[in-house]
Order: structure tokens, then C-alpha cells, then sequence
């Protein structure tokens, strides 16, 4: 069988698997006792085992089944997780990453060699010993209680290891339950039926051993039932109701082990847990339980090629356009028709209007992701870096569920990662030097997102050393970015964006990690580029914020049309902050500027047709009209000619021929079908 038809479904889902493991993997660090943890990482291993297996990639294969060994002896008390095991299993997910890229990217696993890997995954389990087969066929369980001899000898595991797993679960609020389950007698499929068994338990809590092994479930060697040492916080009718609803199930018996008949006598006063500390403990469990099934029953998608929308946006784009035309139709001929014909027009044009904008939402929502899936990378990103750079450093992050298109959130990813590491490497200071100036040993490094109008805001900020203008001065005369007497007449917002210049940097000697102005050329250029902005605030002491905006979209936009002579131009809505009529005579020159004291404030002027070259012989007109646009917080006024009013347009690129073209940023098609280029208010400040 030809098995490439599926790579891509693999490489998508494995992708997906390893993205939940890195996350649990975190979390597993934090809260080593965690049974959760253990067994999802355990699934996720056993998942991509199977389907790299089938795909025929053996080097995934045969390191995850190594991983299994080895959760398995966690998972049933064998081994203790400590951080060297989470440090060997990030080298894991490592290296699968590194697998799955290479899959991607040429078709094939790649040289990466794990077998040290693999070497050190045997050595854990050597040390420990091996989990021995499980042999012969026990007795039904009844209701009468099973003996700690009888569970001994049914799962072969030691009877002071049971004890001592009776004994941890009750310490957590864990409950212990023996279930037997008997299938029905017509059960064709008993593999696949117990398997659903299986999944459905481990939604709840942890399959500790069954009878017989899992493999030998797997194989369906054995008859119609088959017994689970099965961890719950939740009680004995609810497991047994949520197994009695799959199908050919014919009996389910659940029987639960007390913690009076299994526990030995000196160690029953050790186990004394607070009562409300364990209801507290339960419920919390039955809440994280209920939203993974809610959340299990709304995340159902259908992955799309983005190939596949991008066509669909660009048919929404032609509707645009001939709404556009019909529009400028209606206009030119309201002279030639009747008042009915006019009315029946304008009622037509109304309604393709509420269609194309219904038609252009609904696709825009398809095409929109949560930054989650850039975000989910950071933490890993934080925890390794803090170790190499000897810091503590703890990372917040909030609104990973604001959603932003598809091909900004591509664009986003290596930005973020060049801000934060700045923030970790030159902005938070080691532990020493923050007792020094009184601040708590742990830095922080905040991750934010939110939406703002037709932009999206992500911020990253830390509480580190921040940014100190005097040095960046130095450094910039230093290395002729700017001469001393400019220098001196900026003030500390316009030092600071020097950071942003090529090359500019205020470390002496560069990391392999970073330096604070290292790479920032390239966040600034990145970001601009999709027509993003990025500005930084900063407080020496305090630490340091740079604010990124993004737009919605790349596609399509409301734009305010404008007069440059007798062309037309469009000017991005969400750059625009106000317009005006200004006199003249106001008008003064500062440093080679045109400036007017605008509610008073300083306000400069951008002779738009001189900055685009168009005949811009000035007139002497008494009164110039303005759009006011704004960058972050820095606002200017852009002279036009007139304003023809606000308008939905159609994003196209001028191609690779006319790029790099000042203060435009593409073009758009007009309903007459003549062309209109964008400004860019970014590039004219």
C-alpha cells in the first residue's frame, strides 16, 4: 500500500500530539506526583508508536516505544519521576520534533541519531527491572471484597507495592477500584470495543494494571472479559454508568477498595487526609473533567488547505469588486432612469451588499487561528533558556484564544521568539543582582494578547533592568547610527527606537543567546511587513513593554479614499484617527518640518504628493485638508487634495517588481476598474 497519500495527515496529527506533550511535559515538571500527566504522555507516545509504525518511520517508533517503558514503571510505582527523567523526556520530545520537521520538510525521519537517547530511556528501565508478564486467568470478581494477596497475584505486582499504591492514592483523595468488564457474547470486534473501555476510563482518572496486559487485550487473546486496577476521584455509580452506555458492554462490575481492609495498621494514621481538602480535590477533578468533554464535544474540525481559501477569498474579493462597480453604475446613471428603476437599483445593491459582507465575514472567521498555537511554544522556550542563563525566570500568558489571520500568525512566530529572548538574556537580571536592587529573585516575562478595534495587541513585557537611554546614546553615536548633536535633541521615546535601526546594538560583547538591539531590526521589519507596528515603553528598574499591533487581516480592508491631483488613493481606515481642515498660515517650520500646535499638541505635516512624488507644485490655497493618522502613539497629518469617502478595497500586491516603492503598500481594484494604490501611514513617519 502506498502510504505517502497520508504523510501529510500524519505529519499534522503528530504535530498536534507533540504540541499537548510539550505542554503536559511543563506541567509534569512542576507537579512530579501528578498520575495525569504520566498517563497522557504515555497515550501520546503510545499514539504516535502506532502510527509511525504503520507509516513505516522506525526511528519514531522505536523511541516512543522506549518512552512507554519507561512510563509504564512510573505509572505503576516503579520508577519515581524525578527531574532527570523530565529532562531525558524533553529530550525526547526533541527530538521527535526534530523527526516530524524533517518528515515535512523532505519526506524522510533524517540523519538525527537517538540511540544515546534510546541508551539512556534502557538504562532507566534496567535500573528498575522490567514489569513482568502477567500469566493465567483469574476468577470473576464478585462483590465480596478482594484481598491485597488476591490483587497481588491477579496483576504481579509485590504485595508491599500494592500497599504502598493503596496507600499514595488515598493521600491524593484518589480512589481505588477493582472493575471487571464482560462483553457481550456476540462482540465481533472485542479489541476495538475494549479499547473504547480503555479510552473512556482514562478520561476520568488511570488505569493502573489489567488483566490480562494491555498487549494482550490488544491481540484479543481472551475470552469475553477482561479485569482493571483502575485510579478515579470520581465515584463507583458514575464509572460504572459512563461504561454501561457503550455498546455491547454486558455487564460492568466496579468494586471499590477500602482503604480500612488494604492499608497496613501503622500506616493508617499517615494517610489521615483532610476531609473538605479531599471534597475540594474531587470537584476540582469533576470541573476539569466536565470542560475536557465539553471542550472534546466543540472542538470538532475539518483541516483545509490554505490554498483552498485563499481562492475563496479571492472569488469574496470579485464579488467586492463588482458591488463596487455596481455601486459607481448606480451613481452615473441615476439621470438616465426612473424613480422605480432607481429604487429597485438601489435595493439590489443593498442586498449584495449584506451578502458580500455576510460572505466575507463567514470566510474571514474560517481563515482566523488563535495565537494560541504561536504562544504554545514559549513556555519550553522559557524553561530552557532560564536554565542555560542561570535565572528564575516564570512566564504569564493571557488571551492565547485571540484569533488573528492565518498568514499574520505565521509571521508573528519569530519576532515573538527574538522579544523574548531580548527579555530573558539582557532584560531580567540574575538572581543576585535583583536581591541587590530589592526585587523577588523570580523575574517575570508577561505574554499578552487582546484585540483593539480592527487590530489585534500582543504585548511582551518583563520586569527586568529596562532600557536605559543614556547608554543607548552612547552606543549610537559611538556607532555612527546618528551624530551627538542630533542625539541630544531627541528625548528618550526616539533614543529608545533606535534599538529598531540595522545592526545597532547596546552589548559590548554578543551572546549566543542575544543582545538587547540584536535582531530587533529584524522585528521591526517583519512586523512592518504586514503592516504591524511595534513600539516599546521602558521604566530603568522597572522593566520594559514592546507593543506589537497587527491587523485582522491582510485581505480586504475599509479604506478612506482620497485626491492626489486628479488620482485616487486609499488610505487604511484603521491608521486614521481624525480629518481637518487646517489654515495655512498656521502652518510653521521646526528642524526643517512643517508643524501647527493642534489641540495643543505639536502635529507634524506630511505633504503627501511630495513624499510620493506626484507633481506637488504647492498651491497657495488658505486652507489645507488633513487626514490625521496615527502610529502607536505618535500622530501626523497627511495633505490631500480631497476626500472621496470610505470604501471596502481589495488588498493585491504589486509584485516582486515594483516592492520596496515608499509609503505604498499595494494597490486595489476600483469598481471602474482602474487601479488605486494604498498608503502606508507606517512609512511615512
Amino acid at each position: 500500500m502506498d502510504m505517502s497519500q497520508y504523510l501529510e495527515i500524519f505529519i499534522d496529527e503528530s504535530k498536534e500530539h507533540l504540541q499537548t506533550m510539550n505542554e503536559i511535559l511543563l506541567d509534569l515538571e512542576k507537579d512530579v506526583d501528578n498520575l495525569s500527566h504520566l498517563g497522557e504522555i504515555f497515550r501520546i507516545a503510545h499514539t504516535l508508536k502506532g502510527m509511525s509504525g504503520t507509516m513505516g518511520f522506525n526511528k519514531v517508533a522505536d523511541l516512543t516505544h522506549k518512552m512507554e517503558n519507561v512510563l509504564d514503571l512510573v505509572r505503576n510505582g516503579e520508577v519515581k519521576v524525578t527531574s532527570h527523567i523530565v529532562d531525558i523526556l524533553f529530550e525526547c520530545f526533541d527530538a521527535l520534533e526534530e523527526y516530524i520537521d524533517n518528515l515535512e520538510k523532505n519526506g524522510s525521519e533524517g540523519d538525527l541519531d537517538s540511540t544515546a537517547l534510546v541508551k539512556k530511556l534502557a538504562d532507566i528501565a534496567d535500573n528498575k527491572g522490567h514489569v513482568e508478564n502477567m500469566s493465567g486467568k483469574k476468577d470473576a470478581p464478585s462483590e465480596t471484597k478482594t484481598t491485597t494477596a488476591e490483587l497481588s497475584d491477579a496483576f504481579h505486582i509485590p504485595l508491599n507495592d500494592i500497599d504502598s499504591i493503596i496507600k499514595k492514592a488515598f493521600e491524593m483523595g484518589v480512589k481505588p477500584f477493582l472493575i471487571k468488564v464482560t462483553l457481550d457474547e456476540g462482540c465481533m470486534l472485542k479489541a476495538a470495543r475494549s479499547f473504547i473501555v480503555f479510552n473512556t476510563l482514562e478520561r476520568f482518572g488511570e488505569v493502573i494494571k489489567s488483566h490480562p496486559q494491555a498487549e494482550e487485550i490488544e491481540d484479543e487473546k481472551f475470552d469475553q472479559s477482561f479485569e482493571v486496577l483502575y485510579f478515579t476521584k470520581l465515584d463507583k455509580e458514575y464509572c460504572k454508568n459512563e461504561l454501561m452506555n457503550i455498546s455491547e458492554i454486558a455487564n460492568v462490575v466496579v468494586e471499590p477498595l477500602s482503604e480500612d481492609d488494604y492499608l497496613l495498621e501503622e500506616t493508617k494514621e499517615d494517610v489521615e487526609v483532610d476531609l473538605a481538602h479531599v471534597e475540594d480535590q474531587v470537584q476540582k477533578v469533576k470541573e476539569e473533567n466536565q470542560n475536557k468533554t465539553e471542550k472534546s464535544k466543540t472542538s470538532k474540525t475539518v483541516r483545509v488547505e490554505i490554498g483552498r481559501l485563499d481562492n475563496l477569498m479571492n472569488l469574496v474579493s470579485e464579488l467586492i469588486i463588482i458591488k463596487t462597480r455596481l455601486e459607481d453604475l448606480d451613481t452615473t446613471q441615476q439621470k438616465m432612469v426612473d424613480q422605480s428603476s432607481k429604487n429597485n437599483m438601489n435595493e439590489a445593491i443593498e442586498y449584495l451588499e449584506r451578502i458580500t459582507t455576510s460572505l466575507h465575514d463567514a470566510v474571514m472567521k474560517v481563515r482566523m487561528v488563535p495565537v494560541e498555537r504561536t504562544f504554545n511554544r514559549f513556555p519550553r522556550l522559557v524553561r530552557d533558556l532560564s536554565k542555560d542563563l542561570g535565572k528564575n525566570i516564570k512566564l504569564f500568558m493571557s488571551g492565547e484564544e485571540t484569533e488573528v489571520d492565518r498568514t499574520v500568525i505565521d509571521e508573528i512566530g519569530d519576532p515573538l521568539i527574538h522579544l523574548i529572548r531580548n527579555s530573558l538574556d539582557h532584560g531580567i537580571e540574575s538572581p543576585d543582582e535583583r536581591a541587590k536592587s530589592g526585587k523577588a529573585e523570580q523575574g517575570f516575562v508577561a505574554l499578552r494578547a487582546y484585540p483593539d478595534g480592527n487590530n489585534v495587541v500582543i504585548e511582551v513585557e518583563d520586569d527586568g533592568k529596562g532600557i536605559d537611554p543614556e547608554i543607548i546614546k552612547r552606543k549610537a553615536v559611538e556607532k555612527n547610527v546618528v551624530t551627538k548633536d542630533a542625539v541630544e535633541l531627541m528625548n528618550d521615546k526616539e533614543i529608545i527606537n533606535l534599538l529598531f535601526e540595522a545592526g545597532f546594538s547596546t552589548v559590548d560583547k554578543v551572546t549566543d543567546l542575544s543582545g538587547r538591539g540584536v535582531g530587533l531590526d529584524v522585528v521591526k521589519s517583519k512586523i512592518e511587513a504586514i503592516n504591524g507596528t511595534v513600539e516599546v515603553n521602558s521604566t530603568v528598574g522597572q522593566g520594559s513593554k514592546f507593543i506589537i499591533r497587527l491587523p485582522l487581516t491582510l485581505a480586504i480592508i475599509q479604506a478612506l479614499m482620497v485626491y492626489l491631483n486628479e488620482e485616487k488613493f486609499a488610505v487604511p481606515l484603521n491608521n486614521i484617527k481624525e480629518i481637518t481642515n487646517i489654515d495655512t498660515k498656521d502652518i510653521t517650520m521646526v528642524q526643517d518640518q512643517e508643524v501647527v500646535l493642534y489641540r495643543n499638541k505639536t502635529l507634524p505635516i506630511i505633504r503627501t504628493k511630495e513624499v510620493l512624488e506626484i507633481d506637488h507644485t504647492r498651491d497657495d490655497a488658505d486652507e489645507l485638508t488633513v487626514v490625521i493618522v496615527k502610529k502607536g502613539d505618535v500622530e501626523a497629518g497627511l495633505v490631500v487634495d480631497g476626500l472621496i469617502g470610505q470604501q471596502e478595497i481589495v488588498i493585491k500586491s504589486l509584485g516582486k517588481y515594483l516592492t520596496g516603492i515608499k509609503a505604498i503598500s499595494g494597490a486595489t481594484i476600483l469598481g471602474n476598474g482602474t487601479v488605486a494604490l494604498i498608503v502606508d501611514p507606517n512609512q511615512l513617519f
